[in-house]
């Protein structure tokens, strides 16, 4: 098979994650997703991203004056000293900031999520796909208004080259092996609900 951008795994060397306006206001209109499942995904994300050591960019629009500060649960867990660049472009990749924060991670791939799906996280993914980055929408860490929006924006993402994917697949791509020392933190952080009972049932059969 020849390689390309479809075929080639996601390392700790080749990514980086970009959350786009997980921010209070945005999300009091999430329709696509329960908000409570959303904020899951996208904390765990998020933590099993430093887990891994990955750079992470963190953006905002109109915090002050339109939607509001991150969702405290997000903010709660990133990386002490990181600076969240709030702007005023739709498209993120328009803000200066945001183009020399993704730029600066040195990384070719680049995981996304973001609210609402088909502007902030799809624009920006667009935008960088056309910049010759390798993007990648985190679609369960991601969520709009209502599905037919959610509908259209994979749709759009597909069409130009974007790749789907879930944000506890692509992080567990890049752990590659779960005789990593760094696995059982890995999953702590992701708190799959599933991976929680394989564990107990495990923990069970090392008893007999």
């Amino acid at each position: 098979m020849t390689q390309s951008k479809f075929t080639e795994r996601l390392t700790r060397d080749n990514a980086a994650v970009v959350l786009i306006d997980h921010q209070v206001g945005l999300y009091s209109g999430v329709r696509d997703i329960s908000v409570g499942e959303l904020k899951h995904n996208v904390v765990g994300l998020a933590k099993a991203a430093q887990v891994l050591g990955l750079p992470i960019v963190v953006t905002t629009t109109g915090q002050d004056s339109m939607w509001g500060p991150l969702i405290p649960e997000l903010a709660e867990v990133l990386p002490a000293g990181l600076t969240v660049i709030d702007r005023s472009s739709v498209n993120a990749w328009d803000d200066e900031r945001v183009r020399e924060a993704i730029k600066a991670t040195g990384r070719k791939k680049l995981i996304f999520a973001g609210v609402s799906t088909e502007v902030c996280l799809a624009f920006l993914a667009i935008s960088v796909t056309g910049e010759g980055f390798d993007a990648y929408a985190a679609v369960d860490a991601s969520g709009t208004f209502w599905h037919a929006k959610r509908e259209a924006g994979l749709l759009r993402m597909q069409q130009a080259g974007v790749i789907p994917i879930d944000y506890a697949s692509a992080m567990v791509e890049i752990l590659a092996d779960n005789g990593d020392p760094l696995a059982g933190y890995l999953y702590a952080a992701l708190e799959m609900p599933f991976a929680v009972l394989v564990g107990q049932i495990a923990a069970g059969y090392a008893k007999n």
